[in-house]
């Protein structure tokens, strides 16, 4: 591994001060080190993350992510398993960040640095006008700067072990800095679907194999209540705003006991609380009642509730909360033959001609490395096939570090330039690559060339590389600990 790839995605929860988690019973998140973990405790460490990535901590959200891919649940639920973990196990081990060594690192944050380092402005504006809004404060910029150096200091006591011999360095500096010039030529699957045809006795024989699969969505109704800021509250801001959200919270958690006593009924809770009754019609996952799509979190919340458990936890939006409760449930019933065709014959197109696609891009890879067998020059055996190929620009699997003096831009690679990157890192000139997916197309790349680096510096660079690998070993060291103290600390999820 060369690089740890570190993708930040933002959580923005407008919450406010924290409740008495004690006392919940309804809204459980998971179960660790014997205590439970409300959905309002993980909601204020999912806010933590989001104020990580704003201060430009993404080593750190890198680390207690790794693993979680894109989802942005799994980011956020692998966040807070790894936070609780930290600190109980930073805890444990004595380690105890002070005062000064804390002030020091929020110093040197990202979010923080002006023309000539620390810029006391940019800390007052996050401060004043970026944390309020989120019901956080300087406080929580301390413990997450202590929850850094505190597994910094552990990463450094498990990394005593880590080691980079010679020729590993050696083989991958010079891999990663290669210059590398590659076509590429481009396989579309229109071009093979538009030819195929899909008779009745297809579309049978796909009907009898998938059955099982081939169903109408399932739909939902819900009644709910919501609890949100008035039209003058809205234009509230900082301790202001926090403070009627607060007030609602409080309503939102109020309303919620009140529905686990004993014969409980939703509408009378609602007429006690003086909050009106909503009542949405048939939606489904994909299409949520127009009442609902205010916020994503309200149709997934929907299609989250049961007969056994009718009423959702509150469910936080950008102004207030909302509190539902399942009227009414139509199942996914099987589609017949005719109402499945559609599905069947786009599926079958699509399967076939990806079919046909790999199968005419494998005879051109296995007749461009037989030209190459051959002593046939490799443009002359490209233009015999027939196909155009696509020069790209020289491509390195290191990008260059920006000067100290440059804006450090982020770097977006596409999952097809990362698959073409790997597919010719060990490939010699002239060399073709297998068949590449890429989405419903794809594509097969020939390594026209590579050039060794040729640069006066490449002794620095090389140990700068160095560094880049041996801190990468070092996560993976901590993130693998941290997995093993996650199985030790007896985690258990709540209602999914």
């Amino acid at each position: 591994m060369i690089v740890i790839a570190i993708l930040a995605i933002p959580f923005i929860f407008y919450f406010v001060q924290r409740p008495d988690y004690g006392a919940m019973r309804s809204d459980q998140f998971a179960r660790i080190y014997d205590r439970n973990v409300s959905m309002l405790e993980a909601q204020q460490y999912v806010r933590l993350l989001n104020l990580a990535q704003a201060l430009g901590m993404s080593d750190f959200v890198g680390t207690m992510t790794a693993g979680a891919g894109i989802d942005q649940n799994q980011v956020g639920v692998q966040f807070i398993v790894s936070l609780l973990v930290l600190r109980h196990e930073a805890d444990r081990l004595g380690v105890r960040p002070d005062a000064s060594e804390i002030a020091d690192v929020v110093r040197k944050l990202p979010a923080f640095q002006g023309d000539s380092g620390f810029d006391i402005n940019k800390f007052n504006d996050l401060v004043q006008n970026g944390l309020a809004p989120l019901g956080l404060s300087e406080e929580h910029i301390e413990q997450l700067v202590r929850d850094q150096i505190s597994l910094n200091e552990i990463q450094r006591l498990l990394a005593a072990g880590v080691s980079l011999p010679k020729n590993e360095l050696d083989e991958n500096f010079q891999r990663g800095y290669d210059k590398f010039y590659v076509s590429v030529i481009r396989f579309h699957s229109v071009d093979f679907e538009k030819d195929i045809t899909i008779n009745d006795e297809d579309a049978q024989k796909y009907y009898d194999a998938h059955k099982a699969e081939l169903k109408t969505d399932e739909k939902r109704k819900v009644e709910f209540v919501q609890l949100t800021l008035t039209e003058e509250e809205k234009k509230l801001a900082g301790k202001e705003r926090i403070e009627a959200l607060q007030k609602l919270a409080d309503r939102a958690t109020d309303f919620t006991q009140a529905l686990l006593q004993k014969d409980a009924d939703f509408k009378q809770a609602a007429a006690k609380f003086q909050l009106s009754l909503h009542e949405t019609g048939e939606f489904t996952a994909t299409e949520p009642d127009p009442q609902l799509k205010i916020d994503p979190q309200l149709g997934a919340a929907a299609f989250k509730l049961s007969a056994q458990e009718p009423n959702s936890d509150p469910v936080q939006v950008a102004d207030g909360f909302y509190i539902l409760r399942l009227t009414g449930t139509t199942e996914a019933r099987s589609l017949t033959l005719e109402e499945a065709k559609p599905k069947i014959v786009d599926a079958l197109k699509k399967t076939r001609s990806r079919e046909l696609m790999s199968t005419k891009a494998t005879e051109l890879v296995q007749q461009l490395r037989e030209s190459k067998k051959s002593g046939q020059p490799l443009e002359a055996a490209i233009q015999k096939t027939g196909v155009k190929p696509e020069k790209l620009p020289p491509l390195y699997l290191m990008e260059e570090e920006p000067a100290k003096d440059q804006e450090k831009q982020p770097k977006n690679e596409t999952p097809e330039l990362i698959a073409l990157k790997n597919a010719v890192a060990l490939l010699n000139p002239g060399d073709v690559t297998d068949f590449l997916p890429s989405n419903v197309d794809g594509f097969i790349a020939v390594l026209e060339k590579r050039e060794p680096l040729v640069d006066a510096t490449a002794d620095e660079k090389k140990a700068a590389f160095a560094k880049r690998i041996l801190d990468n070993k070092e996560r993976i060291v901590v993130v693998e600990w941290l997995r093993d103290r996650q199985q030790a600390a007896g985690l258990e999820f709540k209602k999914g």
